[in-house]
């Protein structure tokens, strides 16, 4: 068993990297890059120059290509120490056209063209766009900046190799005065116990100079112990949660603001949502606003917020794994009764039902059980995170399991029927046994079997949501992220939305394999020596 789920383990790896870089290919090469505008509502603000800039900016954000700026240059020597800060401002100017450049400017933009050109990046350098009056249009200064595109094979390795990212007290830059880099435990968290005088039993495990200030902590949050020395990279949204991880959006909490009165590190006390736990670096966060100078003693200031709603994918799992419990609950046992009594009136009840799952677009008869729900018992059509009504959940989690329940009694209806007419039946008969043991201790237990090798798939798969329910009935679930991302042209949340479902393909198959095994003796994956 150990053997073949390591090999099905190394499989399933492999075939989740060949569907990534399938996508990568898709997105990178084969669509036109520009389409990542459509949704951008600062494109639309800029213009001349300023538009190429931002363009520029935008794709090495998007993972197209490298973008370096002849400011970054400039700001590079001078860090290495062959410019003075007194040099930088008359080295930076651009002149409108190459003819206008300084002297010293002039050399220093002939440098960075010969360095950049050597790298086998493009230079291009705009002219100030000017008016005909001869003053400069807005947006439109002149440009010099050097790009180069990032072939497919290196962005799949950056991809692969940082997608788990361990926090450690090198993160924040070297050259940054942030103090002495170090883990601090302690067995009284400061978020317990703000003022030091509370006894409260809180250990926690704090950084400087990590990402995260908090590395170890507990709450009263299921499962109470948290970290972040081990995060999960699965790429960053661009206009579907703007500069937010898809890991982050999939599971951070939604809906309202969950205020409670709570001590900042500077002692100031407040009424706020924020997670300090959740605390991470910023460089000159701290000193950027009154506010945060007010109520944090470094810059680990950018945190989260408590919310009164689930996550993405806390929302489509509930709703899932009720559909799943509901379809099996009725699924089997009508699809075994429609065997036992085939040609019945519930068989042909049953085969009625079936053929309406299976001829009715799933559209259709999801607004039909919504109109009827909304109508007749008064159920909420439309989920609302902050009313807390429970009873909204019933009409997605009855559409939801609507095809389910059709499936599984079709299924079972066939795998029953198969096993009563086996040969094994007929010798059972011939031996005596009775209808009913042979229906409950042969045939039951035998058509079970390829039953039960969904069931892990079923059950995991309710995490990713249904992308037409959701829609629907306005759920907040992980169901349509996928087509959000893909209609504002999210990169990163398609590629990442993407590997989450494909390692979930391949876990949904090797547990189904495992419970097959478990179920029918006759199944074993050890290699038996001939």
């Amino acid at each position: 068993m150990g053997k073949y789920i390591i090999k099905r383990l190394l499989h399933g790896l492999f075939s989740v990297i060949c569907v990534v870089l399938i996508v990568m290919v898709l997105i990178y090469s084969l669509l036109d890059r520009s389409k990542i505008f459509a949704g951008d509502p600062n494109y639309n603000h800029t213009a001349s120059n300023n538009r190429v800039t931002y363009e520029q900016s935008r794709y090495e954000a998007f993972g197209y290509l490298d973008y370096v700026p002849y400011s970054d240059y400039i700001n590079s020597l001078v860090k290495s120490g062959e410019l003075t800060d007194a040099d930088r401002a008359s080295v930076a100017k651009i002149g409108n056209t190459p003819e206008k450049d300084s002297e010293l400017a002039a050399k220093y933009i002939q440098q960075f063209t010969d360095y950049y050109n050597s790298k086998g990046y493009t230079v291009t350098r705009l002219d100030a766009d000017l008016k005909r009056n001869g003053q400069i249009r807005d947006g439109g200064q002149p440009v010099l900046f050097a790009s180069r595109d990032i072939p497919l094979y290196m962005r799949a390795i950056k991809y692969f190799t940082t997608m788990f990212q361990f926090d450690n007290i090198h993160h924040v830059s070297d050259d940054i005065d942030i103090g002495e880099r170090k883990l601090t435990f302690t067995l009284r968290d400061p978020v317990y116990n703000p003022t030091g005088t509370e006894k409260v039993f809180a250990p926690a495990i704090m950084g400087n100079g990590t990402l995260h200030k908090y590395l170890l902590y507990f709450d009263g949050r299921f499962p109470f112990i948290h970290q972040n020395f081990l995060t999960i990279n699965l790429g960053e949204s661009y206009t579907v949660n703007r500069g937010v991880d898809v890991f982050t959006t999939m599971t951070a909490t939604q809906g309202s603001y969950v205020l409670s009165t709570m001590t900042f590190p500077t002692g100031n006390v407040l009424d706020r949502a924020d997670d300090l736990h959740t605390a991470t670096y910023i460089q000159n966060s701290r000193d950027a606003t009154d506010i945060n100078r007010q109520r944090f003693v470094d810059d680990y200031t950018n945190v989260l917020t408590f919310k009164n709603g689930m996550s993405k994918i806390g929302y489509s799992f509930v709703i899932g794994i009720f559909s799943v419990i509901m379809a099996y609950i009725l699924g089997l046992p009508i699809g075994l009764l429609m065997a036992r009594f085939k040609e019945g009136i519930l068989d042909k009840i049953g085969t009625v039902y079936i053929m309406f799952i299976i001829a009715v677009p799933s559209l259709a008869y999801i607004f039909l059980f919504k109109a009827i729900g909304g109508s007749v018992f008064h159920l909420p059509t439309l989920f609302n995170m902050d009313s807390g009504d429970k009873l909204m959940y019933i009409l997605p989690i009855v559409s939801l399991a609507l095809p389910s329940i059709a499936n599984l009694m079709k299924w079972m209806r066939r795998y029953m029927i198969d096993q009563m007419n086996s040969d094994y039946v007929k010798f059972a008969r011939s031996g005596g046994l009775s209808e009913m043991e042979i229906f409950t201790k042969h045939i039951w237990k035998n058509a079970l079997i390829p039953i039960v090798h969904g069931i892990p798939g079923s059950v995991i798969f309710a995490m990713t949501g249904a992308i037409i329910t959701e829609r629907i009935y306005s759920v907040p679930g992980a169901g349509n992220l996928l087509t959000q991302a893909i209609n504002k042209y999210d990169n990163g949340v398609i590629v990442g939305v993407t590997l989450f479902y494909a390692v979930l393909s391949v876990v949904s198959i090797i547990l189904g394999d495992v419970f097959m095994s478990m179920v029918d003796p006759r199944i074993s994956f050890t290699d038996k020596a001939r």
